[in-house]
């Protein structure tokens, strides 16, 4: 089936902001002769994208697509334009650079919810010494030994696996594939490749721990992102949802994959994910206390704003660097390399605004969720989120 005229407009102007930055494209599975085209073809000027997106927003209304695909495309055009702009050398505030990339508005957290957190984790932590230093010789005692990772991965991708598998039927041949990686501003990345294959690639660079691991390898792989596009792939590309083969950073499509991400192992396993992954250790002969990481866990969710309040104050309120590590070590209380890997990551061009899609998807989707009737509406509505082009305004409505 041939794409809508309009909608290969769309997976036009997305490809060709790889061409401006590298990486901009996260995942493409469409016609590929159309990115040899893009690829091929005269340099793209930002300014003449900028234009582009607007013009197809104002063409979408008479394109006669569904309103749920004009939903999308409106929601995603505005974000590529606004994209568009920013490089093209506009000045647009920080605040309505993540209004038009993620269709929310943000906000400086409390700092007397941080405070209950730290409250919580005192009591978690009971001992000598200062909440971060208890904290950093947590941390310490829960590093995964380099060697034992590969094992580790493995054995929590095929559990999660088999839990997704039951619940949200995947294709026979899907696979993820995992390789280490070293010198990203990430801990993780999902490269989706298509044809229901993804490789998720793990940064050495950042020490990984026994409590994250589980939440990692659900947030790339089960049912997260590569569960997310693979049922997107065989639904809505199979039936003819071409803009769907193309997923570009900075739009609304990342707020929603992120936010369904971080809630990916509570979603697949529920409360007492702890005391599950601690048996899943133990069959690894490792020591792991799944109750303490999972009330550690629920209280330091209560700082789930900080990086996003970090990101405000560099871009928004113009802080020095020196002064943004202080604000993430006191209040996320991140040893000085974790606060400065944090840095990287809100200093970066392509990725500065990223922040906000797991703050604010985590906040919508989550309260979403909590919304449900009961554990089967709950699921469902997970199973809406792997399935259906939903952008942050639908959910709002729903």
């Amino acid at each position: 089936m041939d794409a809508h005229p309009l909608v290969t407009d769309y997976l036009r102007l997305g490809l060709a902001f790889d061409r401006l930055e590298s990486g901009f494209v996260d995942a493409y599975t469409g016609d590929p002769a159309l990115r040899r085209e893009v690829q091929e073809g005269p340099a793209p000027l930002p300014a003449e994208l900028a234009t582009r997106a607007a013009t197809l927003r104002k063409e979408l209304p008479e394109a006669g697509l569904s309103a749920e695909r004009t939903e999308f495309l409106d929601a995603h055009l505005r974000a590529l334009e606004c994209s568009a702009r920013k490089f093209a050398g506009e000045r647009i505030s920080f605040i309505d650079e993540v209004r038009a990339y993620f269709d929310v508005d943000i906000a400086p957290g409390d700092e007397d919810d941080y405070r209950d957190a730290h409250r919580q984790m005192d009591e978690v932590l009971p001992g000598e010494g200062s909440l971060f230093e208890r904290m950093r010789a947590h941390r310490r005692g829960e590093e995964i030994p380099p060697e034992r990772l590969p094992e580790c991965v493995e054995a929590f991708s095929g559990a999660l696996r088999e839990l997704v598998r039951g619940r949200y039927p995947l294709p026979d041949h899907e696979q993820v594939e995992y390789e280490v990686v070293g010198d990203k501003p990430w801990s993780g990345f999902n490269y989706y490749l298509g044809n229901y294959r993804s490789k998720v690639a793990i940064n050495s660079d950042l020490k990984q721990h026994l409590a994250h691991l589980p939440a990692l390898i659900a947030h790339e792989a089960y049912p997260g992102h590569h569960t997310e596009h693979c049922r997107k792939e065989a639904g809505l590309v199979g039936a003819g949802q071409a803009e769907q083969t193309l997923f570009v950073v900075n739009t609304p499509q990342c707020l929603m994959a992120e936010g369904l991400a971080d809630l990916a192992l509570r979603a697949i396993v529920g409360p007492g994910w702890g005391r599950w992954a601690q048996e899943i250790y133990a069959d690894l002969g490792l020591r792991f206390d799944g109750e303490r990481a999972e009330r550690l866990s629920d209280a330091s969710a209560k700082l789930l704003g900080v990086r996003q309040d970090a990101a405000l104050l560099l871009h928004d309120r113009g802080r020095d660097a020196d002064e943004v590590v202080e604000f993430l070590q006191r209040w996320s209380l991140a040893t000085p390399d974790r606060a400065r890997q944090s840095l990287r990551f809100l200093s970066s061009p392509l990725w500065r605004a990223y922040i906000s899609t797991y703050v604010e998807g985590y906040r919508l989707l989550g309260g979403w969720l909590d919304r449900a009737a009961d554990e089967d509406d709950r699921a469902d509505r997970f199973r809406r989120l792997l399935d259906e082009p939903l952008t942050p305004g639908a959910v709002r409505r729903l």
